[in-house]
């Protein structure tokens, strides 16, 4: 397995000059060098083949024990140095401090086809920055986040990838209901794959310590490596970059709501500056439509993090970017009307989303008017959010309406004459506006095929391969990979995760809330 590795992040930017891997403040650097921890009996459950492809490794590489050792860090690649990056961030709305890389090691930089990437192992021991926790991680969680990442690929979200899914044949103890009864689990390890990790908190711990010639040394290799086409370092182009940091994170979080994903725990910390969803913890997929649902117990009084709030979180969380980078920039007026027009944006980007979940392309003054109602009707009853929009697709005439989109409703049965009613008084609106456009029905279906999904990664489908994962099963992994990566098309071979949540899974810990560091 012979990569092409290069070491920019770690010869451009400043390291620790601290070598021991000492939980501690790291001062004047953007990252500590540190080893992996070895594990007892690794053993890979699961590769993206895909992924694999992207950085230049052969289906039958993935199958050695020399991949084997490096993605589960016995390893270390020949000539690199593995490190663990240093940043802070706010957490629910506080300044938290010095964060970092509390169970993540970088492993080194892949340059494959044009593209560079970040290899990253999750779950491989401690670093300076694990404050009081173990570094390690354990299957259930690393399950979620190595299905989740490469599902959010194949949707159309911007997304950081995985690479494989490994145990580490050690046990780890977890307290996964904090009621002061942990209990051993199984250890896994994600080799998770970006072009960046840079995250809002790694300008921020610059500014909240003075250390400005840091931080310029931070913004000039992320605009030359990640936004190169800026050109070189100067004021106009660190708003030019704040801009377009503003226009990615916009995009991803436009594309959460088309699809219906919840991340759970939107602090600074976990929010990337290449605009990619990163940190797949607490995170779910609403079942039923509800803009004050949050998957993260953590987070269940306040809900800041919540479907229906998490634009606003984009926009706060760019406010705290906008404060890290003023002290380069020197200047509030250009910084301002960016994040200004990032409610413009949303208002006109929201709009154009929903207007294309609904098949609907023209121009129409009362297509907002008709969205909201919509969005009244499905919190009217407890309605399945991807089952109705993708049942919606087939819509033809009125009469048959609510027969069509029975499925997607938890109670069908029960529904009263008056929530009847409301909803065929918007599909006869539904229907008029649909005159007004200019393409036949089956066209229109494709269309909204195309962005309303089949399949979504739902936490009790999570859990379910989990369980038998638990049980050294990992066939399930598998099933639901293959279903994913193709998430718009109608595979009748799987309509059996075309339904809603079962009831069983209602309030079963995993499959409706979980905490931060499940």
């Amino acid at each position: 397995m012979k990569l092409n590795i290069k070491n920019t992040l770690t010869t451009e930017l400043p390291a620790d000059v601290v070598k021991e891997n000492t939980r501690r403040q790291v001062e004047n650097a953007a990252f500590s060098y540190v080893l992996p921890k070895k594990t007892a009996k690794p053993e890979i459950v699961h590769v993206s083949k895909e992924m694999a492809s992207e950085l230049g490794i052969s289906n039958t590489e993935t199958k050695t024990d020399f991949f084997k050792n490096i993605v589960t860090g016995n390893d270390i690649y020949p000539n690199t140095t593995p490190y663990a990056m240093c940043y802070a961030g706010h957490q629910f709305g506080n300044w938290a401090g010095q964060l970092g890389d509390g169970r993540a090691i970088n492993l080194f930089e892949v340059e494959h086809q044009d593209k560079n990437w970040k290899v990253q192992l999750k779950g491989v021991g401690e670093t300076p920055y694990s404050r009081t926790a173990d570094g390690l991680a354990v299957l259930r969680s690393s399950v979620r986040e190595y299905l989740c990442s490469e599902a959010m690929f194949y949707l159309g979200v911007p997304t950081t990838r995985a690479l494989s899914l490994s145990l580490s044949g050690d046990a780890v103890l977890r307290d996964v209901l904090y009621d002061g009864n942990p209990a051993y689990e199984k250890g896994a390890i994600v080799a998770r794959i970006s072009p960046s990790f840079l995250r809002f908190g790694s300008f921020e711990i610059f500014t909240a310590r003075d250390d400005l010639k840091n931080l310029k040394v931070l913004v000039d290799y992320t605009i030359k490596h990640h936004f190169p086409h800026l050109g070189a370092p100067s004021k106009e182009n660190y708003i030019a970059f704040f801009k377009e940091v503003t226009e990615r994170t916009l995009k991803m979080i436009i594309a959460w709501q088309r699809v219906g994903f919840v991340h759970g725990v939107m602090n600074t910390d976990n929010m990337s500056i290449l605009g990619l969803t990163i940190d797949f913890g607490p995170y779910g997929w609403l079942e039923g439509f509800d803009f004050g649902w949050t998957p993260n117990t953590t987070d269940r009084q306040h809900k800041r993090y919540r479907y229906g709030n998490q634009p606003n979180m984009g926009l706060w969380n760019l406010y705290q970017l906008a404060n890290a980078l003023y002290p380069i920039i020197e200047d509030v007026a250009p910084l301002e009307t960016i994040l200004k027009q990032y409610t413009i944006d949303f208002e006109e980007q929201s709009l154009t989303m929903m207007k294309s979940k609904l098949g609907l392309s023209i121009s129409d003054a009362d297509d907002l008017q008709l969205i909201q109602r919509l969005e009244d009707n499905l919190q009217l009853v407890e309605t399945d959010m991807t089952i109705f929009f993708r049942k919606l697709s087939d819509f033809t005439d009125v009469k048959s309406s609510l027969q069509l989109i029975e499925k997607a409703f938890y109670d069908f049965e029960n529904i009263s004459n008056e929530v009847k009613d409301t909803w065929n008084l918007w599909f006869k609106k539904y229907a008029n506006r649909l005159q007004k456009e200019l393409i036949s029905s089956e066209e229109r279906k494709q269309k909204m095929d195309a962005v309303n999904p089949k399949y979504v990664l739902r936490n009790y489908m999570s859990q379910m391969a989990i369980d038998e994962a638990d049980k050294g099963n990992y066939t399930l992994i598998d099933e639901l990979f293959q279903l994913l990566k193709k998430p718009y098309e109608t595979q009748p071979e799987q309509e059996k995760w075309f339904s809603k949540r079962p009831e069983w899974a209602r309030n079963k810990i995993g499959c409706s809330m979980l905490s931060c560091s499940s």
